[in-house]
């Protein structure tokens, strides 16, 4: 009996490993323009939309129509979802929206530092060692995806990416700090480093 058990044990190590170890790590490495970059006209050329009934607050109107909006990117299955409108076309625009900061925080480019310059876009916003942006602005985005990018080729060196993209390291976590999400990403990825988390 004890021979059995001891056999059986030795069988379940050999078992395939938990599901824990196939768990995306907080993103995912692409080649290319960062599609949250991408002006409209492009972007949406590979993003399909699903309209449907919306639940919650909002009347008998907003239950009767298809104005929920969920807007995906078809070659990397990012959604970006808006239910609280009722107008199907106000749902539409913040589906985008949403879709665009999914991309800029779930999608990384691979950069080389010594060759990286910074975009036209990025440039044109700064001011000196300040890049202030309302997360409301349809350029956040972009700026947050470079944002990340950059980082991650620092990895996770915050003076060296605030160097990079010529602005102060206080500014940098404040374009961080915009979207709780980024900041969750940020902050688990240098846990994994062996880093301080950042806290604003």
């Amino acid at each position: 009996m004890k021979t059995h058990k001891n056999k059986k044990s030795a069988r379940s190590n050999e078992l395939l490993p938990p599901l824990s170890a196939f768990e995306p790590t907080g993103h995912r490495m692409i080649a290319g323009d960062h599609p949250a970059m991408l002006d409209d006209e492009t972007l949406l050329k590979s993003v399909i939309f699903d309209f449907g009934r919306s639940s919650g607050p909002g009347g008998q109107h907003r239950n009767r129509k298809a104005t929920a909006c969920t807007a995906t990117h078809m070659p990397t299955d990012v959604c970006g979802e808006a239910t609280e409108r009722r107008r199907q076309s106000e749902n539409r625009k913040m589906a985008i929206n949403r879709l665009r900061r999914m991309l800029a925080i779930q999608l990384r480019r691979e950069l080389n530092l010594e060759m990286y310059t910074t975009s036209t876009l990025w440039e044109k916003r700064r001011s000196g060692d300040q890049l202030a942006i309302n997360p409301k602005h349809r350029d956040y985005p972009c700026i947050l995806a470079e944002t990340l990018d950059v980082i991650l080729a620092s990895d996770f060196e915050m003076s060296i990416a605030a160097t990079t993209l010529e602005i102060s390291a206080t500014q940098l976590v404040k374009i961080i700090a915009h979207d709780n999400a980024a900041l969750k990403w940020l902050n688990d990825a240098r846990k994994d480093r062996g880093l301080s988390t950042l806290k604003t």
